[in-house]
C-alpha cells in the first residue's frame, strides 16, 4: 500500500521490484506522456505553462483551487488555465472534484478540488519519491490514491448513474467524498492514521438525515476501492 502512495498503478511502474527502475520508468512515463505526446496532440503552444499548472496542480493536490490563483502562479490567464485543465482531464491526467449543495444556504455552491489519476505521476512530476514515512503531504496522497481508484472502479462497472463531490461550509466543515446516485446519498471521511478521532460534521447530518456514512483509513479500505489484496 504504500509503495503504491509514492509509485501509482501504471503496470510498467508497479512490475519494477527495484525503486531506482519503477523511479526511471515514472520519469520517462511522465516525459513522453505528458510533456511530448500531450503538447503534441492538443497542439498547445506553452509547455513552459504546462509544466507550471501541473507543478501548481500536484503540490495543491486534494485542495479547492481557483483558476485565476492559478494563472497568477503560472503568469497565464483563467481563461487558458482553464483550457490547459481541461485537456489534462480529458488526457486521464487529473479530475475535477466539484462540491455538493443541496440543502444548508452556506454550503460551497461552485467549489472544485483537483486530484490526480495516478499517485505516481504526481511525484514524478515534483520528482519526489520519499517514503510515506517521511512526507509531510502522506494524507494528500492517501485520499487521492482513494478516490482516484474509487473513480477507476465505478467507470470499470461502466456506472454512469453515480456523481461525486465533496462537501464543505463557508465555516470549514468538510467531508472528503460523497457520492449520489438517484435517492441515495453516501459520505465518507478519509484519515490516514486510524487512530484519528472520527466525527461528522452536525450540520451535514441534520441537512442530509437520510444519507449513510461510514470512515475509512488503511486498516479498512480494500472494499471502498475494489480492490482484496494489493499487488
Amino acid at each position: 500500500l504504500k509503495h503504491r502512495l509514492v509509485y501509482g498503478y501504471y503496470p510498467e511502474v508497479a512490475t519494477q521490484t527495484d525503486i531506482n527502475d519503477a523511479q526511471e520508468s515514472l520519469k520517462l512515463l511522465a516525459e513522453s506522456y505528458l510533456y511530448k505526446d500531450i503538447l503534441s496532440f492538443e497542439g498547445l503552444k506553452k509547455p513552459q505553462l504546462l509544466d507550471k499548472l501541473l507543478r501548481a496542480l500536484a503540490l495543491q493536490i486534494g485542495s479547492e483551487v481557483s483558476y485565476q490563483e492559478l494563472a497568477r502562479l503560472t503568469g497565464s490567464n483563467s481563461h487558458t488555465v482553464e483550457k490547459y485543465i481541461d485537456i489534462l482531464e480529458k488526457a486521464f491526467i487529473i479530475f475535477r472534484l466539484p462540491s455538493y449543495s443541496k440543502n444548508v444556504r452556506n454550503e460551497l455552491k461552485k467549489s472544485k478540488k483537483i486530484y490526480f489519476c495516478d499517485n505516481g505521476i504526481r511525484n514524478a512530476i515534483l520528482g519526489n519519491y520519499t517514503a510515506t514515512e517521511s512526507r509531510t503531504d502522506t494524507g494528500a496522497l492517501w485520499k487521492n490514491f482513494l478516490i482516484s481508484e474509487r473513480r477507476k472502479q465505478l467507470a470499470y462497472q461502466q456506472d454512469r448513474t453515480t456523481q461525486a463531490y465533496f462537501w464543505r461550509t463557508q465555516q470549514q466543515q468538510e467531508i472528503d467524498y460523497l457520492e449520489e446516485s438517484h435517492d441515495t446519498l453516501q459520505a465518507w471521511e478519509i484519515k490516514w492514521n486510524p487512530k484519528a478521532k472520527n466525527r461528522f460534521p452536525s450540520t451535514f447530518l441534520k441537512a442530509y438525515p437520510h444519507s449513510s456514512t461510514e470512515f475509512i483509513n488503511p486498516e479498512h479500505f480494500e472494499t471502498f476501492v475494489g480492490l482484496t489484496d494489493l499487488l
